[in-house]
């Protein structure tokens, strides 16, 4: 028995392929209204399948006041040169963009994607990966970090990552739980800081600030 003859006419074909490239053209103009839209109109809701948790309202507020002093400290002349990344952190995203225009977050989640070119996507599996991220190498005077998980693995992939992208002499803030601190001392020079970060929803893990430099300084002044 010969096979039946599966190819389609000439005139379905022409509207099978009229109805695929209209549905991608409406596709890419929604796309195009997301990352045309202004940052401060977008909203995401955590996803707790990715480990997503905000900060308050108050521990943004403290973040920006952080990053304001920072930059205030930094040499005038190379104040737009001064670059920002957040991991894993994006309910900090708008507060950091409303002060220094420079900030890039990066995510797994692909819905941050609507940042336009402010968004990189990052897997911290690869953390120990040697050619992960090394376009952004040493690009980075101050990083905020909160990794999604608390394991010694995930906290050291991610420090792996930081020693990519962390300007020789820069600014390191590690957020996580109180458990991460003997893993987290013994791969990047930080110390833990008085300060707490809260979130909007009450966690069950008690979290702490970690840093490389005197973090409490600036937030009491």
């Amino acid at each position: 028995m010969e096979d039946e003859n599966l190819s389609l006419s000439a005139d379905t074909l022409a509207i099978l392929n009229e109805f695929l490239k209209e549905k991608v053209d409406r596709e890419r103009e929604e796309l195009e209204k997301i990352r045309n839209k202004n940052y401060k109109d977008l909203h995401f809701e955590e996803d707790w399948q990715l480990s997503q948790f905000w900060y308050s309202s108050e521990t943004k507020g403290v973040f920006g006041k952080i990053v304001q002093q920072i930059l205030h400290a930094a040499d005038v002349s190379s104040t737009h040169g001064f670059h920002i990344a957040l991991l894993s952190c994006p309910s900090l995203y708008k507060t950091i963009k409303d002060i220094h225009d420079t900030v890039r977050i990066f995510e797994y989640d692909k819905r941050f994607a609507a940042f336009g070119d402010d968004f990189v996507f990052y897997d911290f599996n690869e953390g120990c990966n040697a050619n992960n991220l090394r376009q952004f190498n040493q690009q980075y005077d101050l990083i905020v970090a909160d990794p999604p998980f608390l394991s010694e693995e995930c906290i050291t992939k991610m420090c792996k990552i930081i020693e990519v992208l962390l300007k020789p002499s820069a600014k390191v803030i590690f957020c996580s739980g109180v458990l991460v601190e003997p893993w987290l001392c013994v791969s990047l020079p930080v110390k833990r800081c008085k300060y707490q970060p809260q979130h909007e929803r009450n966690l069950g893990n008690e979290f702490a600030c970690y840093a490389n430099f005197d973090l409490d300084d600036y937030v009491t002044r």
